[in-house]
């Protein structure tokens, strides 16, 4: 091997290895970049929107909460599993109600969502 190929390896080595800190270093610090995110919420089965009406007074929320460590649904903590999922059951008083879902991460970032419902009896 002649002295420029040597070169172009050794440069070439050290920049796959630097690339693949750079690689790793992204990886583990997603939580922090990315934050807490409450998703894919669904009341009784159906996607979570303000404004829905209910039949029924009692309804079971499951949703996602990704990289949070804490979620409190209408000012009382829930469990939450190993990779965010969720599912809680709530009474319905008659008339207008908010369900409030709050999720903490590690870091302290918050993320909130709140549904107003409408429960009328039948």
């Amino acid at each position: 091997m002649n002295l420029s190929a040597k070169k172009i390896l050794k440069i070439g080595s050290i920049s796959v290895f630097f690339l693949l800190i750079f690689i790793f270093a992204f990886l583990r610090s997603s939580d922090l970049i990315f934050g807490v995110k409450i998703r894919n919420v669904d009341i009784n089965g159906l996607p979570a929107q303000s404004g829905a009406k209910f039949t029924d007074n009692i309804l079971k929320i499951t949703g996602n909460a990704k990289n949070a460590t804490h979620l409190i649904l209408n000012g009382r903590e829930i469990s939450i599993n190993q990779v965010g999922d969720f599912s809680e059951t709530v009474a319905l008083l008659s008339g207008y109600n908010i369900i409030s879902i709050q999720a903490k991460d590690k870091f302290g970032d918050i993320d909130e969502k709140n549904y107003k419902l409408m429960f009328t009896p039948s």
